[in-house]
């Protein structure tokens, strides 16, 4: 098997590619945590002889507009940062805001990807209206968010079924396939590759950022569990719900921290609502207060919740060892019992730190640990997706199961996923050339 690379530049070549139906792994700007790009030659093995593409399509042409009903529609190789700053100028902004705003959205479709201004607007798929992508004979088709999914997949009925426990989370573990554009949101480019996507935005009005200061989560997290309670029915006007706990600080500059040993929830509020929330519920905190709530540039916000991420890949890379870290999303009567797991695990003498959606019980729980250490971390995360299982949470509401947590994914597809994989994979992917490795394989 020999590996090659290769650009894309325009569509027409990413068409003559897909009619060659060569097997093929398609990734743009290499933000994802769960594909290690380093490691793809040893990652991405192939029984067959002849070549193996990885594909580049962070080149293709971009393209944005905005509807007359506030509707953005892009196509190509389009970042968050790009599409938030062109909407801006039009008085619009986006309804998720994902950690990394380099990544290109038709990627962030592919993977159902989340973010912090999830807990106001909801998940990736409830915003997409419709979307157009190329399929295995490079034809470009279009998926409306009004029709519904059609399968002849006598499967479609139960897998449906087993769905509706996770209608409120972020992602479930595998796709919803409800809805017509279902076929590309979260099938990670299995079934197809997105070209054009329309998605809801919403009016760029004001917003005040806050931080709170609260004592360590591992000694006592009763103050963070009354902000979680006190923030759920604020959803109108409180946008997300931060945590970055007194460990994410010491990866960041002297000069970026916040706190003494402290842990912080951020809330990003709409400044028309800041009194009320003020008044209602930061000032009704029987467990911190009031004199540890603090405004916050929005700059410097991003730039401390986006740093605590980046910092733990360099530090990883440094190490020598590949992420090992959740991406748990748990119901809110379980919560408490996440958290809890988490303390244990913090407990067994490795470098760690826990940030994410706090006001989603979305959670990211990351070791930093010498090689010597990570069998010993992943005996940990085993027993987590274990209890998540049993607590039916999902294992990775945010960012995909690509290559690193196909693992552990396995146990969560029984019979009603796996066959639908396997028909929808005949049906969509007949020469099995988009991402031969991926989850939906499990049923081949």
């Amino acid at each position: 098997m020999t590996f090659v690379t290769k650009t894309f530049y325009s569509q027409e070549d990413l068409v003559r590619h897909l009619k060659a139906h060569q097997p093929s792994f398609y990734f743009s700007s290499k933000t994802s945590t769960v594909i290690p790009y380093d490691k793809l030659e040893t990652l991405l093995p192939w029984k067959k002889d002849g070549e193996y593409f990885l594909c580049d399509l962070s080149k293709l042409p971009a393209h944005m507009e905005v509807k007359e009903n506030g509707n953005l529609v892009l196509r190509g190789a389009v970042s968050w940062e790009e599409a938030k700053k062109f909407l801006r100028s039009k008085g619009r902004n986006l309804k998720t805001s994902p950690t990394e705003q380099l990544a290109l959205i038709t990627a962030g479709i592919a993977t159902s990807c989340t973010g912090e201004r999830c807990f106001a607007f909801g998940n990736m798929r409830s915003q997409v209206v419709r979307l157009k992508y190329l399929d295995f004979n490079g034809e470009e088709k279009e998926l409306k968010r009004e029709d519904e999914f059609k399968s002849a997949s006598s499967a479609l009925a139960a897998y449906q079924s087993d769905f509706k426990h996770y209608q409120n989370f972020k992602n479930a573990p595998y796709p919803r396939f409800e809805k017509a554009i279902d076929l590309m949101i979260g099938t990670e480019g299995q079934l197809g590759l997105v070209t054009e996507v329309e998605i809801e935005t919403t009016d760029n009005e004001p917003v005040t950022y806050v931080f709170t200061l609260l004592p360590r989560w591992e000694e006592d997290f009763t103050a963070h569990m009354e902000i979680f309670h006190a923030v759920q029915s604020h959803r109108d006007a409180i946008i997300s719900c931060e945590l970055l706990d007194a460990n994410c600080m010491n990866y960041l500059k002297p000069d970026e921290k916040l706190g003494n040993n402290q842990d912080v929830i951020f809330l990003e509020v709409k400044s028309s609502a800041f009194e009320d929330i003020y008044a209602n519920v930061l000032c009704n905190l029987t467990h911190t207060s009031a004199d540890n709530v603090f405004e916050i540039a929005e700059n410097k916000f991003h730039h401390v919740r986006a740093g605590v991420p980046r910092a733990i890949f360099e530090v990883n890379s440094q190490m020598g060892v590949v992420k090992i870290g959740t991406d748990v999303q748990v119901s809110p009567d379980k919560f408490e019992d996440l958290l809890e797991f988490y303390r244990k695990a913090a407990q067994v003498g490795v470098r760690y730190c826990l940030f994410g959606h706090f006001g989603d019980a979305h959670l990211h729980f990351n070791y930093m640990p010498t090689k010597d250490e990570s069998a010993k971390c992943l005996d940990e995360i085993q027993k987590l997706y274990d209890e998540v299982l049993a607590w039916k949470g999902s294992p990775f509401a945010e960012h995909g199961i690509g290559l690193l947590k196909q693992k552990y994914i396995k146990r969560f597809h029984g019979k009603n996923q796996l066959d639908l994989f396997h028909d929808l994979k005949k049906e969509h992917d007949p020469y099995n050339q988009f991402f031969p490795q991926g989850f939906m394989n499990e049923g081949l």
